[in-house]
C-alpha cells in the first residue's frame, strides 16, 4: 500500500537555528544559495520573500537529510514547499529547485512592490470565509484546515475583512508578508515564471508528486507552478487525495511544524510525525 507521504512547508514556516541545520547537513546548499541568491539568504529571512524561500527550502532539503533521506510513496508540498516536493522526488535538480525558489521569490517580491496588498488569516472555514471574501473582492489564498483559511487581495479589502471577521467574533490575523500572494494581483509574475522554467530540465517522479493548484498528481509541472503565483493553495483538497491514494503516514520535514498541526485537523485515522526542530540532532 502507498501509504508513506512526505510533505514540505511553505513560506513563513521559518524557525530559529535552521542555518545551523543547514551548515550541518547540507553545507553544500549553504553556500550555492548565497551564489544563487547574491548572498546569503539566512542573513536576511524575514525581510523579503526572496531571501525567506531559498532559506526556506534549503531547510527543508536538510530537515529531509535529519530524517534519513526516506523515500515516500506520496509527495506533497504548501505553496513553495510544491519544488522542494518535486526536488526530493527527484523531478528536478535540487540546484534546479533552489534557482526556482530564488527567482520565484524575487518575481513575487518585485511584483508585489507594485502591486501592494496584503493577507489576513482567518480562523474559520470555507463556509464563513467565502463570503467574506466575496464581499470585500478578496481571493481564497489557502484553504488550509477546516478551520483556517487565508484571503489575499488589495489592503482596503484586507482592513475591510479583518473589521468585519472582529465583529462577528471570528479570529483573524494579518500574516506579516508584504503582498497579495495566490491572487491576481500576482499575475504580472506569472509569464516570466513560467519562461525561466522553460530552462529547468524536469524528469519523472519516483512518486506521485500532488499539486496545490489541482488537488492532483502533477501533469504539466511548468505549468502548474507558474498558476500557482495566483491560483489558491488547496491544501485541504491535497490532503483528502492523498488519503484516498492511501497516504496513512504522514511526515512534515520542516522548518516548523505547521502541516503537522493542519493534517491533524484535516484527516482523522492517520499518523503524523513532525520535524525535529532545528538544530537537533540526530536523525
Amino acid at each position: 500500500m502507498s501509504d508513506f507521504v512526505l510533505l514540505f512547508p511553505g513560506q513563513g514556516s521559518q524557525e530559529p537555528g535552521m542555518v545551523e541545520t543547514v551548515a550541518r547537513l547540507r553545507p553544500d546548499l549553504l553556500e550555492l544559495a548565497a551564489v544563487v541568491v547574491g548572498e546569503d539568504p539566512f542573513a536576511r529571512v524575514g525581510e523579503g520573500t526572496r531571501f525567506d524561500q531559498p532559506a526556506i527550502y534549503c531547510a527543508a532539503l536538510a530537515g529531509l537529510e535529519r530524517a534519513g533521506s526516506p523515500k515516500a510513496d506520496l509527495y506533497a508540498g504548501h505553496s513553495m514547499g510544491e519544488i522542494t516536493a518535486l526536488a526530493a522526488a527527484g523531478a528536478l535538480s535540487e540546484e534546479d529547485g533552489l534557482r526556482l525558489v530564488a527567482e520565484r521569490g524575487r518575481l513575487m517580491e518585485t511584483t508585489a512592490a507594485r502591486t501592494g496588498g496584503a493577507m489576513l488569516a482567518i480562523r474559520a472555514g470555507r463556509e464563513k470565509a467565502d463570503p467574506i471574501a466575496d464581499r470585500h473582492g478578496l481571493a481564497v489564498a489557502n484553504d488550509n484546515s477546516p478551520d483556517q483559511v487565508v484571503l489575499s487581495g488589495p489592503l482596503p479589502g484586507i482592513e475591510a475583512a479583518e473589521a468585519e471577521a472582529d465583529e462577528e467574533g471570528i479570529r483573524a490575523k494579518r500574516l506579516p508578508i508584504t503582498g497579495a500572494f495566490h491572487s491576481p494581483l500576482m499575475a504580472d509574475a506569472v509569464e516570466p515564471f513560467l519562461s525561466f522554467l522553460q530552462d529547468v530540465e524536469l524528469r519523472a517522479p519516483r512518486a506521485p508528486v500532488f499539486s496545490c493548484v489541482t488537488a492532483a498528481p502533477f501533469d504539466d509541472v511548468r505549468k502548474r507552478l507558474s498558476e500557482a503565483l495566483v491560483e489558491p493553495v488547496r491544501w485541504v483538497e491535497v490532503l483528502h487525495a492523498l488519503y484516498a491514494a492511501g497516504g496513512r503516514r504522514f511526515e512534515e520535514t520542516g522548518p516548523g511544524k505547521a502541516l503537522a498541526g493542519l493534517v491533524r485537523r484535516t484527516l482523522e485515522g492517520v499518523e503524523m510525525v513532525a520535524a525535529d526542530p532545528a538544530g537537533a540532532t540526530g536523525g
